[in-house]
């Protein structure tokens, strides 16, 4: 463990974007009360999708590639692959547009949720954070990864 120092950019900010990402993919409480009432501050589904992949490039290749960078171990990056790849299936299936209800009501959605939340804690406990802690606003994601 460790060894990274948390503030190494961009690595850091990326780590902080993607386990923003996977922390409000892996909590259905928070997707009941917040995507599905279009709750402001925390943008949808789809811009959880985005962050998880947008500097990333996890679409086109595996966490493989960042471990000793944005990931701490072999581990880690295999569990961020699975919830990749389970939430890109449904981004595929239902549009990059749809609403939260066409992702929350998907047959497929549980197990995303499940495998986002093995890498949540995952990385949420290496890190030393909360994992039951509720995900943080867009704001406040900005203003954290912005003050490193």
């Amino acid at each position: 463990m460790g060894g990274m120092p948390l503030n190494d950019m961009p690595w850091w900010r990326w780590r902080s974007n993607v386990r923003s990402a996977l922390h409000m993919i892996s909590d259905p409480v928070f997707q009941r009360e917040v995507w599905g009432t279009g709750r402001p501050g925390y943008g949808d589904v789809t811009d959880a999708v985005y962050r998880l992949v947008e500097d990333t490039w996890l679409d086109n290749w595996s966490a493989e590639k960042y471990v000793g960078t944005i990931f701490r171990d072999s581990q880690e990056a295999a569990l961020v692959d699975v919830a990749v790849l389970r939430v890109l299936k449904i981004l595929h299936q239902v549009g990059a547009d749809a609403p939260a209800a066409s992702y929350l009501e998907h047959h497929g959605w549980p197990e995303a949720v499940r495998a986002a939340r093995e890498a949540h804690l995952r990385l949420a406990v290496a890190d030393g954070d909360d994992p039951d802690s509720p995900p943080r606003s867009l704001e406040v994601l900005a203003i954290y990864t912005r003050s490193a």
